[in-house]
Parts: structure tokens; sequence; C-alpha cells
């Protein structure tokens, strides 16, 4: 996870350095190692961060290439929101420490569930009613043809049941590997301190307005109170990625999706569109061999 980035460039690695000073962790330990740490979300949290981070700062520095719009997907949103200029770099990794922490304790372990919900042209409304009444929530809308449901264990095995058992229903469905359910009713605990630490934080909220918002589907306003709510809500609400895909293709821009996978390309495909994925020194090279123009 970024370390040929940081072997290459320096400024990759003063990113690993300043983010892990101010969260008070080895990151580079957590990502370079066999770090048992990094199935924790607490720790998995900043460590991805970083990633994407260190990531961005060497395209910057060394290959020329910039952006003008945002996105990121639950955790993701902190790295666009660092990348926009919203947050720095060492407020976030203190956020997502803590945001990470928060909703590993917010359910007892192994009480939680998530599961990947599979059909083509899937409608996300009628999932979401379905589900509902076994206190089951959607929490991520992928793609056209996937969503993502959680909750308890127990509710989420019957939700799939229900699914099963409804003719019109052709979904395939995956129970995902997780520490908790997340983006459920389950994480409202994480939202009391994490709205504390979000009004506590250098914002600049006004650079916002370049990230899409996984609350709303849309940009972000630009406003701080705005801001700190959709972070809040973010944790317990849908994360609208389909809307955000489309509020960034809308903008007419070409996509490059930054970090230690490249699970996003396969989102945008369902959209018809292709994307560049960076996650080596290697394919930064690509892409600015082949895949950006000044123009975007």
């Amino acid at each position: 996870m970024g370390r040929d980035f940081v072997e290459r460039f320096p400024e990759s690695a003063a990113v690993f350095a300043e983010a892990s000073d101010a969260c008070g962790l080895d990151l580079a330990r957590i990502c370079f190692e066999d770090d048992p740490r990094l199935a924790l979300t607490e720790f998995q949290q900043p460590a991805i961060l970083t990633v994407e981070i260190a990531i961005l700062t060497a395209l910057r520095s060394h290959f020329g290439i910039s952006a003008t719009l945002f996105a990121g997907h639950s955790l993701g949103e902190y790295a666009a929101l660092v990348a926009a200029g919203a947050i720095a770099l060492g407020d976030a990794a203190r956020l997502v420490r803590l945001r990470g922490r928060l909703m590993q304790e917010a359910t007892p372990a192994g009480e939680g569930a998530m599961t990947a919900v599979l059909q083509r042209d899937l409608d996300v409304d009628a999932l979401a009613a379905l589900v509902a009444p076994l206190d089951v929530d959607v929490a991520n809308h992928n793609a056209l043809d996937q969503a993502v449901i959680s909750g308890r264990a127990g509710d989420v095995a019957r939700a799939v049941d229900a699914l099963r058992a409804q003719p019109s229903w052709k979904a395939k469905t995956i129970a995902l590997r997780v520490s908790a359910p997340f983006h459920s009713r389950y994480m409202r605990p994480v939202c009391e301190q994490l709205a504390r630490a979000l009004s506590e934080a250098p914002l600049d909220a006004g650079a916002s307005a370049a990230v899409a918002c996984n609350t709303t589907g849309t940009f972000h306003e630009g406003e701080r109170t705005s801001l700190e709510r959709a972070l809040t809500a973010q944790v317990t609400a849908t994360v609208r990625w389909v809307d955000d895909m489309r509020a960034l293709l809308a903008r007419g821009v070409q996509v490059a999706e930054l970090g230690p996978g490249r699970p996003l390309r396969g989102f945008f495909a369902s959209l018809g569109t292709t994307i560049a994925s960076v996650t080596t020194v290697e394919s930064a090279e690509e892409l600015a061999r082949n895949f950006w123009s000044e123009s975007t």
C-alpha cells in the first residue's frame, strides 16, 4: 500500500510522516509490513487515506497532473476533501482514526453483517423498502447493478431470504468480510462524538464545493454547517455513489481513481465509463503518458 511511491518520491514519504505524526501511528509500518492492525477499521482508515494522498501528491509534484473536482466513496470522501483543500491532511488523519474507532465500537464484534446485492437494473428504492421492515438498511448504492445491505447478522440473513423468496428478484448476493454494519442505523452511536470532532476541526468549507457528497449525491454546498452535517450523517446514511458518479460525469471530466486498490473502476463501468486507476508508480506513469490531457 503505497510503498513504491514512498521509496521513489520524497513528497509521498512526507505525507506518511505528517499523517503518522498527526494520528499517533506508524502508518508506514501498518501499510508496508504484515501488520494485523490493518484489518481493524481504526487503523485501516488513516492508512488508506494516507496512501491516497501520497499518490495524489506524487501525481501533482512529479507528473504534472492536477484535478479540479473530487469524489470519494465513504472513507474516500475525506481523502477527496483533503485533495480539494477543505481539510488539512493531519486533521483528516486524526478525524478518520476517531471515526474508525467509533464505528468499530458501535456494535459488538461479530454482530454486524453486510451483503452485496447484484442484479441488472437494480431498483435500489424497492430494495430499501423490502429490507427496512427487517431492520436492515441499504448501505451503498455502488453501481447500476449493485447495492449493499447492512445490519445485524441475523437480520441481514433474513433479508437475503426475503430477496430469494420474491419471484421478481433475480439477485445474486455476496456476503462481505466486514467488522461492523457500516452505513446503517447501528452506527448512530458514532454521530455525537464525530459531530463534536468535526465542529472543532479547522475546515475550509468553501473548498468542499469541488467535492461530491455521499449523502446527497450532489456536490457539497461550500458551507461549514452543511459540510459537518453531511459528514456526520454519512456514517448512518446510504452512500449514494451512483449519483456521485453521475454528478462528476455531468461536468464533462475524465476520471482517475487513486488508492491501494481499484474498486471504483467497475462501478463507473456500469455507467458505460472507463476510468484510469492509479495504484502503483507504474500505473501513475501510464496515466501521465496515455490518459490525461491538459484540457481536463
